[in-house]
């Protein structure tokens, strides 16, 4: 049996990143940012996605 992935509305992923609501809505308008889907109308993030491109950001850092 498949584990179902935790998902993240825009304002979690927000205050987990400690990025505003309205700079995640325009890196999604861009193409940037973490991968979102809508379900039911409501956007959401699988939470693995954000660390992983939290942990993108950090390695191109480097």
């Amino acid at each position: 049996m498949d584990t179902f992935p935790q998902l993240l509305v825009i304002d979690e992923v927000s205050e987990l990143t400690r990025i505003p609501v309205a700079t995640l809505r325009y890196w999604r308008h861009q193409g940037t940012g973490p991968k979102a889907a809508r379900l039911g109308g409501r956007l959401v993030y699988r939470k693995s996605e954000v660390i992983d491109w939290v942990n993108a950001a950090f390695e191109s850092a480097a």
